[in-house]
């Protein structure tokens, strides 16, 4: 089955809102995996806007399943993966100051700045997942990178399922399957939720993980977070 990590910046950023510790961003995290959640995703940004440094080292004492970091591998970032050593770093083109990831890397470009930065982090045990987009091109130079995975960034999926599904999904099912003929593992993020996420995991043949938290915490908002973390579980069966 699919796993379901969920990203927690969304909880950072009302936290951040009024300042102070609530809602505890630790207890949350607790409570997320001991609802059923296979992991949970962070993604620090430089100005700490949602997910602060300090979290990353406060989540790792904490968390009991799979701890993914995503960023851009600036040094800050790199620093703080060598030091937590969390399960899995995704690494994600954002430059200073973008409002959430809006594009995957071109890995044909940044060829070289991937395969050192990747290098570091499996010599040290850390799984590798690079934040990419559909292109088959794109996909067959990330092998060259070293990295173990890729995540697809799924925004273009979540914005054309509602007129046509099938037409949203085919260029995601045969990046699956060049992924899967490289031997690269798949992971896939961004706008899915409760609507969508059952038909992609379906269609998707080899999906290890799906990340998810902007829609699944505002879902929580109606529906409670007990709740919502089993629904996309289930979801996900």
């Amino acid at each position: 089955m699919t796993k379901l990590s969920v990203n927690v910046n969304k909880i950072a950023t009302l936290r951040n809102a009024r300042g102070g510790s609530v809602p505890n961003l630790v207890e949350a995290v607790k409570n997320i995996e001991r609802f059923g959640a296979d992991g949970i995703t962070v993604h620090p940004r430089p100005d700490e806007r949602h997910i602060k440094y300090k979290d990353v080292y406060d989540l790792k004492k904490v968390v009991t399943t799979e701890f993914n970091i995503e960023g851009y591998p600036n040094q800050r970032f790199i620093d703080l993966v060598m030091d937590v050593k969390p399960e899995q770093v995704t690494l994600v083109p954002d430059p200073p100051g973008v409002l959430t990831s809006n594009a995957g890397w071109n890995t044909i470009q940044h060829l070289e700045t991937l395969k050192n930065v990747i290098s570091k982090f499996k010599g040290e045990g850390i799984r590798t997942s690079i934040f990419i987009e559909t292109e088959a091109e794109m996909i067959q130079a990330a092998l060259e990178t070293g990295t173990d995975r890729i995540e697809l960034y799924t925004e273009s999926y979540a914005n054309g399922y509602d007129e046509n599904r099938e037409a949203a999904v085919e260029p995601f099912v045969n990046s699956c399957a060049l992924a899967q003929s490289l031997g690269l593992g798949i992971n896939a993020g961004h706008d899915l939720n409760l609507e969508n996420l059952r038909y992609f995991a379906m269609q998707c043949e080899g999906l290890h993980e799906v990340s998810i938290g902007h829609a699944l915490v505002s879902d929580a908002l109606y529906l409670g977070l007990e709740n919502v973390v089993r629904m996309y579980k289930r979801e996900l069966r």
